[in-house]
């Protein structure tokens, strides 16, 4: 079979058919049957029944009343607003449904510096998101969520300013220990550095939006990004080069897939972004406990790989950058090269799109393992 045909006929039959009848932007909010209603201008007790379903003023007073372990979709449905919350998933087989992608709005300005409320030291990467998925089959649609910590004005100050921090990681979705079949249609995921923090199980994305500009889809989960928006943002810093980095993975060695982009704009945000000026991934080796010491994780090879996409003119020539991390012994860094990960292209296009020795390329062959349904493994409803 055509390694082009068997890529798409992946992308059909990867959604369950609940999903994909909830997924149709111009109609789930309506047609979806309610198990909750979000609307941040209710005044009513919270969890009164009108018209026969259960309304809240917040998203985390719906997720409150939802059932533990429910073995059908929890569908809270969120009408068009600004909902300042941090969130947690702990319940499986819960659904966000959004009103509008572009005015159904979760937000919160956490960052990895910033101290906790009432003690315990700092959020760190791992506490910081917006929104924190830690249990299985949840899905988002329709929806905007961003980590709103300004990091244009941090980025722009002086370091020795006492106001400015280097811990500006803020991140606005991750999917941390306990998720897995994550799903999320026509969902505008925004941040900086660290926006998409895919760090556990399996998640699919399918026409979404994200953008950033530092290593800001990241993590060690297996992720499919389908017909998505990749959108890289300037910095305010003076100077700096590169803006940014697209991806940087540390996926385990035991894993044969880490992210997957089919079919996906890489794009700037605007012309502010320089040519020339965004590496589509570097190596991430995450600092880890080992038994010996704590060192980089020499079992994180990450793998990032693009598939049929678009690539505007920021995507450097090279295409992939080193990384550093903390060694074993010394006092010293070691850097973890491009070329000792798992870092692909097969038939990308545009003027980002340059070919090379350190652009390595897939065979058809080797492409057409990339079959979505492959991706995802025995996730087949």
């Amino acid at each position: 079979m055509n390694p082009h045909r068997r890529l798409y006929l992946g992308a059909s039959l990867a959604f369950p058919l609940t999903i994909m009848l909830e997924g149709c932007a111009s109609t789930a909010f309506q047609s979806a049957a309610k198990s909750a209603l979000v609307d941040a201008g209710y005044s009513g007790k919270a969890g009164a029944i009108v018209d026969g379903v259960a309304q809240f003023k917040t998203v985390q007073q719906a997720l409150d009343a939802a059932p533990d372990n429910s073995p059908t979709p929890w569908r809270i449905a969120i009408r068009n607003g600004r909902y300042y919350e941090k969130l947690e998933i702990t319940k499986p087989n819960i659904r966000f449904i959004g009103e509008s992608r572009d005015k159904t709005i979760l937000t919160f300005d956490a960052y990895s510096g910033l101290n906790k409320p009432g003690g315990g030291g700092a959020w760190g990467t791992n506490g910081c998101a917006t929104l924190i998925v830690r249990a299985t089959d949840f899905a988002a649609l329709d929806i905007t969520i961003e980590n709103g910590f300004d990091y244009p004005a941090n980025d722009k100050k002086d370091p020795k300013d006492p106001t400015y921090t280097n811990a500006g990681q803020a991140v606005a979705v991750m999917t941390a220990k306990g998720a897995d079949r994550s799903f999320f249609a026509n969902v505008k995921i925004t941040g900086h550095q660290d926006t998409l923090f895919v760090d556990a199980g399996r998640s699919l994305f399918r026409k979404c939006y994200v953008s950033g500009n530092v290593d800001f889809i990241f993590g060690a989960g297996q992720s499919v990004f389908e017909e998505c928006e990749i959108v890289t943002r300037p910095r305010t810093k003076p100077g700096v080069n590169p803006v940014g980095y697209v991806t940087a993975p540390s996926t385990q060695i035991s894993n044969p897939y880490g992210l997957v982009f089919v079919r996906c704009k890489l794009i700037k945000e605007n012309g502010d972004v320089p040519a020339e000026s965004s590496p589509l991934g570097r190596p991430w080796h995450p600092t880890t406990t080992m038994p010996d010491g704590r060192y980089a994780d020499p079992n994180a090879i990450g793998s990032s790989v693009f598939i049929e996409c678009f690539m505007e003119d920021h995507i450097t020539s090279d295409g992939w950058a080193a990384m550093a991390g903390t060694q074993k012994s010394g006092p010293d860094r070691v850097w973890f090269q491009p070329e000792d990960s798992r870092f692909f292209e097969y038939k990308s296009s545009g003027p980002g799109a340059k070919t090379g020795a350190k652009r390595r390329q897939l065979s058809d062959a080797q492409a057409a393992d990339y079959a979505i349904p492959k991706l995802l493994g025995d996730w087949k409803p």
